[in-house]
């Protein structure tokens, strides 16, 4: 990526109740979107605020992953992530204080990847934009597999 600025719109419109759509310029799919079941008028079943928040921290971790496994030539069969966001009431306001990364990786060959592993996976948590840009404190709990097992 250079060093020029770059602008991601996203637009909403609003449907019906508690109900939106959001779009973008460039992209295929339109995504639905509420505010959750656990607060009034909310709807279960449909994408909320709180799960975008989770999945952009999720998905840019894993891109950051996999750019920095790329350049590391990390030898892996699969990844897979989980991440989980905390929402609080603080000082009156809701807000998700805290969020867990947990990575799964197989690796092809563990005697010569695991080190380099644990290294990538630190340097995708530290070089991940998102998390780099939120308040939100972000832990890690890597799980790694080998491919023999």
């Amino acid at each position: 990526m250079s060093n020029e600025e770059h602008y991601y719109e996203v637009n909403v419109k609003w449907k019906e109740g508690r109900i939106g759509h959001l779009s973008a310029p460039g992209l295929n799919e339109n995504i639905t979107c509420a505010t959750p079941p656990e607060f009034s008028g909310g709807v279960p079943g449909i994408w909320s605020p709180e799960h975008l928040y989770a999945a952009a921290i999720n998905s840019c971790y894993m891109a950051t992953f996999l750019a920095i496994a790329e350049n590391f030539k990390l030898a892996f069969e699969s990844f897979e992530c989980k991440t989980t966001c905390k929402l609080e009431m603080i000082e009156n306001r809701y807000q998700i204080p805290h969020a867990v990364i947990e990575p799964e990786v197989k690796l092809k060959d563990p005697l010569a990847d695991t080190e380099k592993l644990n290294r990538v996976m630190e340097k995708a948590k530290s070089a991940c934009l998102i998390t780099n840009s939120v308040k939100t404190a972000v832990s890690l709990k890597p799980k790694t597999e080998y491919a023999f097992q």
